[in-house]
C-alpha cells in the first residue's frame, strides 16, 4: 500500500470518527436541548428513510440484512432466555422499588397500551434498528471493524439519544440493550431478528412498568 493510499485511509477514518461523534452525540445534545419535550418519532422515520437511501446506495451492502427472516428461528432460544431473565429482574425491581408502577400503563389506559404494543415496533423499533444497527455496521466499519469495537460504538451511541427522555435509567437500559441488539445484529445480519427482539424488550418496559422512563416528560434524579 502506497504512502498516499495510507494517507486517504487515515483521513477517511478520522473524517468517519468525527462524523459518527458529531451525529450521535453532539447532534443529540443539540436535538435534547432545543426540542425537549417533543414527539422524536417524525424524525425517527425521517432518519430512518435516509439510512434506507444511503444503504441501497451503497454496493457492498448486503440487502437481505434489512430482512433476513430466517434468522429469527436461529436465535429465538437465545431471544427468549435473555428476554425471560429481565422479565422477572425488571418486575423484581419494580415491585421493590416503585410497586405503584407495575403494570400502571395496562391497567390504567388498556386502549392506549394496547395500540402502543401494536404501533411502537413498527414506527419506533424498526427505524432505530435501520440506523443504529444497519446503517452504523456498514458505515462506520471502517473505524471499528466489525467485532467488538462495532458493538460497544453502536451500544455506546444507541444508550446516549435516550438522553432526550430526561433520565439517566433510559440511557443505562438501552446501553445495556443496544449491546444486546448489536451483538445480535452481528451474528444474524437481519434486522427482523433484531427488530423482533427489540421489540420484545420494549413492549416489557413499557407493561411492566419501566415505560415511564422512555418518554418525555420522565425526570429522575
Amino acid at each position: 500500500m502506497s504512502g498516499e493510499t495510507l494517507s486517504t485511509d487515515r483521513l477517511r477514518k478520522a473524517y468517519l470518527g468525527a462524523e459518527y461523534a458529531v451525529i450521535f452525540f453532539g447532534v443529540v445534545i443539540a436535538y435534547t436541548v432545543l426540542f425537549t419535550g417533543s414527539n422524536p418519532i417524525p424524525v425517527l422515520v425521517v432518519l430512518a428513510l435516509a439510512a434506507v437511501l444511503y444503504l441501497l446506495r451503497s454496493p457492498a451492502f448486503d440487502r437481505g440484512s434489512l430482512w433476513r427472516p430466517g434468522r429469527l428461528r436461529a436465535e429465538l432460544p437465545s431471544i427468549a432466555f435473555l428476554w425471560f431473565v429481565t422479565a422477572v429482574g425488571s418486575t423484581v425491581v419494580v415491585l421493590f422499588t416503585t410497586p405503584e408502577l407495575f403494570l400502571g400503563f395496562p391497567r390504567t389506559e388498556p386502549v392506549v397500551w394496547g395500540f402502543v404494543m401494536v404501533l411502537y415496533p413498527v414506527l419506533s423499533v424498526y427505524p432505530q434498528e435501520l440506523i443504529f444497527r444497519a446503517f452504523m455496521f456498514q458505515r462506520y466499519q471502517p473505524i471499528f471493524g466489525d467485532g467488538i469495537g462495532m458493538i460497544t460504538a453502536s451500544a455506546a451511541a444507541f444508550g446516549f439519544v435516550h438522553i432526550a427522555f430526561g433520565n439517566w435509567v433510559s440511557v443505562v437500559l438501552s446501553a445495556a440493550g443496544g449491546w444486546i441488539f448489536a451483538s445480535r445484529y452481528r451474528r444474524s445480519r437481519s434486522l427482523f431478528t433484531v427488530s423482533v427482539e427489540h421489540g420484545l424488550y420494549g413492549m416489557l418496559m413499557f407493561t411492566v412498568g419501566l415505560g415511564i422512563y422512555f418518554y418525555h416528560g420522565a425526570s429522575v434524579s
